[in-house]
């Protein structure tokens, strides 16, 4: 019964499960009216979910909608549709929409839908004041409600006939910003209005703008009126006539009110909270120009310009000299005129870094003239306390050269072959500039001006040119050219091809003499030789310095210790050491240490023969003394076992004993006589016959028993070739 029941409870769930069967075919999302929508009328977001089921069964909903990622709407139903109502649509509701729809586990979600909300909420527009002063500076805020930040804010300053000044301002977390202008000269009637921005993500739209706000009117009043600049003089202002400049306003209050007047951007004079400014000189030529007078007051500024112009009284002096080159102790005569003008009072002056040194008061100066009279000389005229100096006039006196010295930079007259000769030819004495010529025999090489010295470096050095240097200078001086003496170098050819040899060559034997020879193939003389021996360190053995390409250097004995390589350095006063290829002696044993060595290994050979022999004669005496006892040891124990066996018997043998007596006395006497030597003699072994007595035949059975005993060798023959056999009764056989 109860498995029935449960067979039904089953059928039943499978049955009920089989009908909750449910899929998503879709999920739509739209929006109404469509997905472009002007700003301020509704919209509507829809969201859809097709679904097919099994059966007709209750299914729960859950629909999120989503704007840039953001959730903006959610709702549990058990329909699959969701609305999301904005009543006034602005342009943040600009985005991407998306919804998602989650059923009994199942979850499914719609493509992007782009919304574009056009236009957004006019701005509105506030001024702090609506009447101001030239500069001050009139305060702005504009806002945008209903707006959602981050937003962009635009403001204009409109003037009449003039392009509109702007400011953007950046606001991230608020709909509001404020501004501020500054009210400057010439402003009289301002306007103001702004614009809001944001950032859409739409096709072909990233900045969309607001329409422009309401437009504020600012009204301006002047702080003070334009000054006015003038000149108190007669309209034609001539050098020496003084000039006097006034400059004035009318201000609406004297606090913080500035005056000043300005030349060239020079500030010539000013005042403080003062309606008049003025200002005189003695005009000059350099007077002539624009003037500025400038009232500032707080922000606020006005300026008025003047242009003057001031008549030449006299044109500038001219200073002209007999000569601008002269020899020292030559007379000099200075003039100073004007042209057209003959009354006037002149000086004449020469420059200096510290202030001009007056020399006359006159318009002529003749003067003696040497070397520090060199410089630059003006006059100076002076009418109606107007002074107007002259173009400089350059002034040079020339002492002359001496005879210039030519010689080596590096001091000594000579130049290793390939490296450059560096020449300097020097003066004692000359005023600069000086003309300085090198000459190689009697070619031009090199000119140079300088002051008093001169360099030619001379890369063409050859081994065989035996042209001199020389140079010669001048100067502006009358005395025209001085030449040096001529300077003959010497060319220093380096070392070249370096050998070193000896006799005799490889092997040298102990106490001779050997003959080491260093040799050049080509070098300037003196050169320098050394000759070293290389071990774990290089050992310098011998060293000249020879007028020659070469030395030969005596060693008279010769020993092991001087076994090694050898090698010759060399030089000269090109200054490069050359190394020879390194050569390698041996030194061996001389002919009579040979012989010495010989016959000592000789006798050493001769002696150990002899101890040899020695030692081989005392063991074979010794071996064969040992040989003897064990064989007599041997005989005594048969003929004692026959005895025995005799008695047991009751047996009439004859034992032969009294052999085996003689026998035994023999060898004892032979063993009493035997030397050290026989007891390392070598061991010798000897067949023995034994005759024995069978109990239980007749007397004539013979047996035959070998017994080996040990006999030592002796020096005797007759010894060594003795043999022992002991037989049983002859009649036995």
């Amino acid at each position: 019964m109860y498995l029935a029941l449960l067979v039904i409870f089953l059928q039943c769930s499978g049955v009920y499960t089989q009908e909750r069967v449910f899929t998503f075919n879709s999920v739509e999302i739209r929006a109404k009216p469509s997905v472009k929508v002007k700003n301020g009328a509704p919209m509507s977001i829809i969201c859809h979910a097709d679904i097919s089921k099994s059966a007709n069964f209750h299914l729960q909903h859950n629909i999120t909608i989503f704007k840039d990622g953001k959730l903006v709407y959610m709702i549990v139903s058990d329909k699959g549709v969701a609305r999301y109502e904005v009543p006034i649509a602005r342009s943040s509701d600009t985005g991407e929409y998306e919804c998602t729809v989650k059923a009994d586990g199942k979850t499914k979600s719609s493509n992007l839908l782009q919304v574009w909300v056009t236009g957004m909420t006019k701005p509105i527009l506030t001024a702090e004041k609506r009447e101001v002063l030239e500069g001050e500076v009139v305060k702005l805020h504009c806002e945008l409600p209903e707006e959602v930040p981050p937003l962009l804010f635009l403001f204009r300053k409109i003037k009449v006939n003039s392009t509109p000044k702007e400011k953007y301002v950046f606001e991230a977390h608020r709909n509001f910003s404020t501004a501020e202008f500054s009210v400057e000269e010439g402003d009289n009637i301002l306007q103001f209005d702004c614009f809001g921005k944001r950032y859409v993500k739409h096709i072909n739209i990233e900045l969309e703008s607001s329409e422009p706000s309401n437009r504020t009117l600012v009204t301006v009043k002047e702080p003070f009126i334009k000054p006015s600049l003038i000149i108190k003089s007669t309209s034609n202002i001539t050098e020496g006539d003084r000039i006097e400049f006034e400059c004035s306003t009318v201000v609406a209050r004297m606090r913080d009110i500035e005056i000043i007047l300005q030349k060239n951007k020079t500030i010539l004079n000013s005042v403080r909270d003062e309606k008049l400014l003025k200002y005189s000189a003695v005009a000059t030529l350099e007077d002539s120009g624009e003037y500025l007078c400038k009232v500032e007051q707080g922000r606020a500024s006005k300026t008025t310009k003047l242009n003057v112009v001031v008549a030449e009284l006299f044109p500038k002096p001219i200073l002209s000299a007999s000569m601008s080159k002269l020899d020292e102790n030559k007379e000099l005569t200075l003039s100073c005129s004007i042209s057209g003008f003959q009354k006037a009072n002149f000086s004449i002056l020469r420059r200096n870094s510290n202030g001009d040194i007056l020399l006359k008061n006159s318009r002529n100066l003749t003067m003696r003239v040497n070397v520090n009279d060199t410089g630059s000389y003006m006059c100076k005229a002076e009418v109606k306390r107007i002074a107007k100096e002259s173009k400089p006039v350059r002034i040079s006196v020339y002492a002359p050269v001496s005879k210039p010295t030519l010689s080596v930079v590096n001091g000594l007259p000579e130049v290793v072959l390939g490296k450059p000769l560096r020449l300097i030819c020097r003066l004692m004495m000359g005023t600069p500039p000086i003309t300085f010529t090198f000459y190689k025999g009697n070619e031009v090489k090199k000119v140079v001006i300088n002051d008093t010295y001169a360099t030619f470096l001379d890369e063409n050095i050859r081994q065989n040119d035996k042209r001199g240097y020389k140079c010669d200078a001048r100067n502006n001086h009358s005395s025209g050219v001085k030449t040096s003496n001529i300077l003959n170098i010497t060319v220093i050819v380096p070392i070249q091809n370096v050998s070193l040899g000896s006799i005799p060559y490889g092997e040298v034997e102990d106490g001779s003499e050997t003959v080491f020879l260093c040799s050049v193939e080509e070098g300037s003389w003196p050169i320098h030789f050394k000759i070293f021996k290389t071990t774990d360190h290089d050992t310098l053995l011998y060293e000249k310095t020879e007028s020659t390409d070469r030395i030969v250097w005596h060693k008279e004995t010769m020993s092991r210790q001087d076994t090694g390589t050898y090698y010759c350095m060399v030089s000269n006063r090109a200054k490069v050491n050359v190394k020879s290829h390194p050569i390698t002696i041996n030194v061996i044993l001389a002919s009579w240490q040979k012989g010495v060595i010989a016959a000592f290994v000789l006798i050493l050979i001769a002696g150990a023969i002899t101890l040899t022999a020695w030692w081989f004669l005392c063991k074979k005496k010794k071996a064969k003394g040992s040989s003897m006892e064990m064989s007599r040891s041997a005989l005594a124990t048969n003929s004692t076992n026959e005895k025995l066996a005799r008695q047991h018997n009751d047996g009439d043998y004859y034992s032969g004993s009294g052999y085996i007596e003689d026998g035994e006395n023999h060898m004892k006497s032979t063993d009493e006589n035997k030397g050290p030597d026989l007891e390392s003699a070598e061991v010798e072994y000897t067949e023995v016959e034994v005759s024995t007595l069978d109990p239980h035949r007749a007397p004539v059975q013979k047996g035959t028993e070998t017994v080996y005993s040990e006999i030592r060798k002796a020096n005797n023959d007759s010894t060594e070739n003795r043999h022992s056999r002991i037989q049983g009764h002859p009649d036995a056989t």
